[in-house]
């Protein structure tokens, strides 16, 4: 599939206010991309015109109010050149479930499971809405990059020892969301909605409900292809009080800040620079070979970072679970080299400081 280049081509960013959508959305106006930003009202679309007042010849906004209503993205796909596909719930404080039984008006999906409808039904959803509308609206789209998450790549419980890669799929949060249902924790709620937007459940039912099983059925009536971004937890975000902050900056901001249990703090997690997720979503509408692949992008191993403004801790404490992945096919084929730990933390811990939120 060709590659999708400046200055011509018009990207659509779902999920553009969020978190990480302002990030791509400020990458591909640095690089000279036209931007259709999908925002959930007017006035979000407002402040990010605002925002990006330099570029604003470069922006134009469309309202999507509800993105897991049929069709809420057949308006939004026309005329664009490739899709960056950010929107998805990202929030571990739910515990309301959902039972649902059909997930589109088109029968596009059917799924029995007890789940979290502010995980998983706006995940596939949005992922599946989006694909559809791209079928059968996308003329001139010639490529669709969705942002996944490293914990649909996870495959058991992870070990020291364990380096996770592309061929794996978080199984095991799909069945204890089937089995607990809203007793299920938050993180496998999560875990799971980003599994089933992207895998679907087809080895449990006979369900077609996921990307890479909708573009399998329908590419040889389409005219792009499929990419899919597998980000670690990311670091540094616009907000002005710590409460704000998206769900992992506010994970790391309690466990540098508060009086965590050692129960938490003896876990690691392999981290990555949000300037590099964003990078990774423009390099992957310019390298031809990311067509068609799962690209796991994560830093490979935490590193620990002191700061005069934080506080001590337990330097001595064993890290009894480390999560880490395989990140060099993101390397291979996007050309990244990612932020080093220390850079990712120092960056963080400096912005901290600079909202005014650490003191001595």
């Amino acid at each position: 599939m060709p590659t999708v280049e400046p200055p011509t081509a018009r990207i659509l960013v779902t999920g553009a206010n969020g978190y990480l959508g302002m990030w791509v959305v400020q990458t591909l106006l640095e690089q000279g991309y036209g931007v259709r930003a999908v925002v959930r009202s007017s006035e979000k679309g407002d402040r990010l015109k605002a925002r990006f007042a330099p570029f604003i010849d470069k922006l134009e906004t469309i309202v999507v109010e509800d993105i897991c209503k049929d069709g809420a993205f057949d308006e939004a796909v026309r005329d664009v050149d490739a899709i960056e596909h950010t929107a998805s719930p990202a929030t571990l404080k739910s515990e309301e479930p959902d039972g649902m039984n059909g997930l589109s008006g088109n029968n596009i999906c059917r799924l029995r499971l007890t789940m979290s409808k502010d995980y998983i039904k706006p995940a596939i959803q949005g992922t599946l809405g989006i694909l559809e509308s791209a079928r059968k609206f996308g003329d001139r789209i010639k490529r669709i990059i969705i942002t996944s998450s490293v914990v649909a790549a996870h495959n058991g419980v992870a070990i020291p020892t364990t380096i996770f890669d592309e061929t794996q799929w978080n199984d095991d949060a799909i069945k204890s969301v089937q089995e607990k249902g809203k007793e299920a924790t938050a993180l496998e709620k999560y875990s799971a909605s980003k599994t089933l937007s992207e895998r679907g459940v087809a080895q449990l039912t006979d369900s077609r409900i996921a990307a890479w099983e909708f573009y399998q059925e329908h590419k040889d009536e389409v005219h792009w292809d499929l990419v899919v971004l597998l980000p670690s937890f990311p670091a540094l975000q616009d907000v002005h009080k710590p409460e704000d902050l998206n769900e992992s900056l506010h994970i790391l901001w309690n466990m540098i800040t508060k009086d965590m249990p050692e129960s938490i703090l003896a876990h690691t997690f392999s981290l990555v620079h949000v300037r590099d997720i964003s990078a990774a979503h423009v390099r992957a509408l310019r390298k031809e070979e990311a067509g068609g692949e799962r690209i796991i992008i994560a830093s490979v191993k935490p590193h620990l970072y002191t700061s005069e403004k934080l506080p001590r801790g337990n330097p001595d404490l064993d890290c009894t679970i480390s999560y880490r992945y395989n990140a060099e096919k993101g390397k291979r084929i996007l050309g990244l080299e990612y932020s080093s730990t220390k850079v990712l933390l120092r960056d963080t811990v400096d912005y901290f400081e600079e909202m005014g939120w650490l003191t001595k």
